[in-house]
């Protein structure tokens, strides 16, 4: 980003939604993606299981210096996520748009290395690029198996062996991928990458909504439920979480459009 020198003040002006994103179809599917990449509806099971793991007094300060740390490693992690996608599409947007090497057609992330070179005038940001991409990817399939097996064993109480656990969850993450790759080349998996944010994104209400029911709620967690400041914000973002993706489904369904 220091390379591409970017417009900060057009940057920070990018960040307040805009009614465009209601009226174009792209731009609320890629509005969409990043909330579902950014957030991931398993890690919000993933956090619960790692604050049960934790060695703390089971007792009202106790729990309560729990919640707190949980809160901590929670907004940590989201607001460290936000701003690595927040500098993907600003570097994405500098360097592909308004550099000295224009690339206003669509880039995918296929095109993203071969393309950082000649736009920033260096051959280190493409191979930057494809270290950070490989430890997102790392990253991405540890949280997510760490999650499949919190499913598994609290949820559906089912325990298989680790080498067995790490094939399947693997397996279903790389063979998807991998076929489309094969059959449709480069260009479908950037596509498909899409296609799976904006699935994480239809999913992630089936997580807040009952977290939030949770969580607000004395008759469940007694005196550690939320206040009415924190209540209402929640059921006002899962709200909107819900209703945006019940919209595009609408606009997809109306339209005919294709993702």
């Amino acid at each position: 980003m220091a390379i591409a020198k970017p417009v900060w003040r057009d940057v920070f002006g990018g960040f307040v939604p805009t009614g465009q994103i209601f009226t174009d179809p792209a731009m609320l599917t890629i509005a969409i993606g990043i909330l579902g990449a950014t957030v991931m509806p398993h890690n919000l099971y993933l956090h619960s299981a790692v604050i049960q793991t934790r060695a703390f007094e089971r007792t009202p300060v106790g729990r309560r210096r729990a919640i707190l740390y949980g809160t901590l490693d929670s907004t940590l992690s989201l607001m460290f996520a936000f701003l690595v996608n927040a500098a993907i599409v600003i570097l994405a947007a500098a360097a592909f748009f308004y550099s000295s090497y224009p690339h206003r057609e669509s880039v995918d992330i296929t095109d993203a290395y071969n393309l950082l070179a000649p736009s920033l005038g260096t051959k280190a940001a493409s191979i930057v690029f494809a270290v950070a991409l490989l430890a997102s990817g790392q990253n991405s399939t540890i949280t997510a198996t760490l999650a499949g097996q919190v499913v598994l064993e609290g949820f559906l109480e089912l325990r298989m062996r680790p080498w067995l656990r790490r094939l399947l969850t693997r397996g279903a993450a790389i063979v998807p991928a991998a076929a489309v790759a094969a059959a449709m080349g480069d260009a479908a998996v950037g596509k498909l990458l899409i296609i799976s944010q904006v699935v994480l994104s239809l999913q992630l209400s089936f997580a807040v909504l009952p977290l939030v029911h949770f969580t607000t709620n004395r008759k469940y967690v007694g005196r550690y439920a939320s206040g009415w400041p924190a209540t209402v914000a929640a059921w006002l973002v899962a709200g909107a979480i819900a209703g945006l993706n019940v919209y595009m489904l609408i606009r997809f369904a109306m339209d005919g459009a294709e993702l």
